[in-house]
């Protein structure tokens, strides 16, 4: 069954982009860059997250053995970038398209001002018919600063464009029920967005990439459920984009929920950047976790954990520190200290502004 989307995000992994040396597969890349135009064609707009500035580094300067792990980093994929961004440029103006560099941080997703100012970026480009090409600047991510992944960043990517779609290109044909190379592990090509996976997937990393298929499966998973369908498919196989979209190859797909508000899929995606934090009582949790639209209210807060201002972000914990949920503040901690346990009181995070675990 042919999937007719409007709007895709394509991550194309370091392990599908390298070849066994650590060096680009121009070929492949050429292959990628044939179908994603082929796509475009037919009116889909594309954002492509691509890796493989480093790669693209290795493959033009040699560096020492003996040089400090996060300083080559830094070398390799500063040259690399270039490199990878003149190779997508060349490609796609084969077929007359322009495509665009958006290096970023995961600072960049900091608050709700900047974020908004990257989503216009991106938008203008693809009004404009442009091809973004998305990779994380890893000349100044390094240590903390660093997403987990690129499908870290192209979950943001996909959230933050209200994309009906991602694609993640890696080298296995998906989720396996066990490890892909051994006998008997069955392809699991459609996944509910709850239900339990780490017990079962196979967590072997790639040889170039950061991340395995917890990681893949684990962002998947999170991104469906704010009602993006998430596609993991072989970018090593030739026409995957093509037959993904029409339903002709074997994958796996994250079957997507009712699709969240803007605001919901930017808050769902700011673990990493919320500053305060407070502990909720019993009550309070089940009432969070149940069907019913409920808001955080002062009586059901114990304890103020680290303070915040109105309008950030901050987690909610039960009692055994237990991460629940996010939300946007409706007014900062000082007043929210004074509240604690109180009833009649102005909410604390408004259920609109609230997104649960």
């Amino acid at each position: 069954m042919p999937w007719n989307y409007q709007r895709i995000v394509i991550k194309i992994g370091s392990n599908v982009l390298t070849q066994s040396d650590g060096l680009p597969d121009l070929e492949r890349i050429g292959h990628l860059v044939e179908q994603v135009a082929a796509i475009k064609s037919k009116g889909t707009e594309v954002i492509l997250v691509s890796s493989g500035a480093v790669a693209s580094g290795r493959s033009m300067i040699s560096v020492s053995e003996k040089s400090d792990a996060v300083a080559a980093r830094q070398l390799l994929a500063s040259i690399g970038q270039v490199k990878l961004i003149n190779t997508y440029s060349g490609l796609f103006g084969k077929f007359g398209i322009l495509c665009s560099q958006i290096l970023v941080t995961k600072e960049d997703f900091r608050d709700r001002l900047h974020y908004l100012n990257m989503r216009n970026c991106l938008e203008v480009l693809l009004q404009h018919h442009v091809i973004p090409v998305v990779n994380e600047n890893d000349v100044v991510s390094v240590t903390e600063l660093m997403f987990t992944d690129n499908d870290e960043l192209a979950g943001l990517i996909a959230a933050m464009l209200n994309a009906q779609a991602l694609i993640v290109l890696t080298n296995v044909d998906g989720i396996y029920d066990g490890d892909p190379k051994a006998p008997g592990s069955k392809l699991l090509e459609e996944i509910n967005s709850t239900i339990e996976l780490p017990s079962f997937i196979a967590s072997g990393k790639s040889q170039f990439g950061r991340g395995g298929m917890v990681t893949k499966s684990t962002m998947a998973q999170k991104t469906a459920q704010l009602g993006i369908a998430v596609h993991i498919a072989n970018g090593t196989t030739d026409n995957i984009l093509i037959g993904v979209l029409e339903g002709k190859v074997p994958h796996t797909k994250f079957i997507p929920d009712k699709t969240k508000s803007g605001k919901k899929k930017w808050i769902a995606h700011s673990a990493h950047t919320a500053t305060g934090s407070v502990k909720v009582n019993e009550g309070a949790r089940s009432a969070l976790t149940s069907n019913k639209a409920t808001s955080l209210l002062p009586v059901g807060i114990v304890k103020i954990l680290a303070d915040f201002k109105k309008g950030e972000i901050i987690k909610l914990v039960d009692d055994e520190n237990k991460l629940i949920g996010l939300g946007i503040a409706e007014y900062g901690s000082d007043k929210a200290e004074e509240r604690i346990g109180q009833k009649n009181q102005k909410a604390l995070v408004h259920y609109d502004y609230l997104y649960l675990l």
